[in-house]
């Protein structure tokens, strides 16, 4: 646990850091509504950071978060067609898509043994040019006024103007996350990313855990859609990149690739230290061509920094931590079922 600490604290200190520079250049940045404003931006990332830190600490990837926010954003833009009365009802079919595309995701990983790189990515182009067959290659229609409020309008207040309700969102969707990560499913989750041999033979249900971590993901990525297309509106590139940047979000936040150990509570941090690095390029008014380099190696150095202290850790495992490599301790644990993993020493995720 103190490892994790660690990581929490590390991500933590790199966004007041962060924020503490760009308050320097620019004071105004620290008054309440320039904050809100902020948060209300970051918002979207916070939630597919938090999808896609349930797939990735599960052991998996969802590459195809990107790709459904697009299509998302596109496809309600031209059912709903600026008509108020169809706002919630094509949210509605928003979910059922969301959660469709999640089971597509998990089951053909998990039960037809396709990596999910390879399926989430196949996934992804299926997506993207599903919507550009659909749309022609150009987004038509238009959001309702009753969709973009979520994204752009919020609560009126003296003192911080406005409390944006994308952040409201965002702030319910951490903290049932925590909540989740805090059951006995949050630690199972964790625990097969850990070791998914270990728990399908403690009873887990490993196909099953890994599937319900892509259709949260997929649900997570749509209510994104929702967020970002109060924001920016309709754009056909809307959505595009997306997939990397939460990945890039999670790992700042200290969460091993390949599963098994971070906490939700870093990954929001990161996805809030990686909002505020890009505030802080354009602060400096870098050109958005030298912003890809620069995103490539906070990934890099992010995935080394937990690596470093992934390796620290394996090198002195627990005292009675089984071998999951030994026959017989792995076979010990058989029979057990889920209350073994809600009690093994892998890290809770909050």
């Amino acid at each position: 646990m103190g490892r994790l600490t660690t990581g929490t604290a590390t991500v933590f200190a790199l966004l007041v850091s962060v924020l503490v520079v760009i308050t320097i250049l620019n004071p105004s940045f620290a008054e309440p509504p320039s904050l809100m404003t902020f948060l209300r931006a970051a918002a979207p990332l916070v939630v597919l950071a938090i999808g896609q830190y349930l797939v990735i600490v599960s052991g998996e990837f969802d590459l195809s978060v990107g790709a459904l926010v697009g299509a998302q954003v596109v496809v309600a833009a031209r059912l709903i067609d600026g008509m108020e009365e169809r706002t919630w009802p094509v949210l509605l079919l928003m979910m059922g898509l969301g959660v469709l595309v999640g089971l597509v995701n998990g089951l053909v990983t998990t039960l037809l043994r396709v990596p999910s790189f390879i399926t989430t990515l196949g996934t992804q182009l299926v997506l993207f040019g599903a919507v550009r067959l659909w749309t022609g290659g150009a987004p038509t229609g238009a959001l309702s006024e009753g969709f973009r409020r979520w994204g752009r309008m919020g609560i009126d207040m003296p003192v911080l103007r406005q409390l944006p309700y994308a952040l409201l969102i965002a702030l319910v969707v951490a903290g049932l996350a925590a909540l989740l990560m805090r059951s006995p499913f949050g630690r199972t989750l964790i625990a097969t990313g850990d070791n998914d041999t270990a728990a399908a033979f403690a009873g887990v249900r490993v196909w099953r855990v890994r599937t319900i971590a892509f259709v949260l993901s997929s649900l997570m990525a749509t209510l994104a859609a929702v967020l970002i297309g109060g924001f920016a509106g309709v754009t056909a590139q809307v959505g595009d990149g997306l997939e990397f940047t939460a990945i890039t979000a999670v790992v700042l936040g200290g969460v091993v690739l390949g599963g098994g150990r971070g906490t939700v509570t870093a990954a929001i941090a990161g996805a809030l230290a990686y909002q505020a690095i890009q505030r802080l390029f354009t602060q400096l008014a870098l050109p958005s061509t030298a912003r890809p380099t620069l995103q490539g190696l906070i990934i890099i150095a992010a995935v080394a920094w937990a690596a470093r202290g992934s390796s620290r850790a394996t090198t002195s495992p627990p005292a009675g931590h089984d071998d999951p490599t030994d026959p017989s301790g792995t076979a010990a644990t058989a029979g057990v079922g889920d209350r073994h993993i809600a009690t093994s020493p892998a890290p809770a995720g909050d």
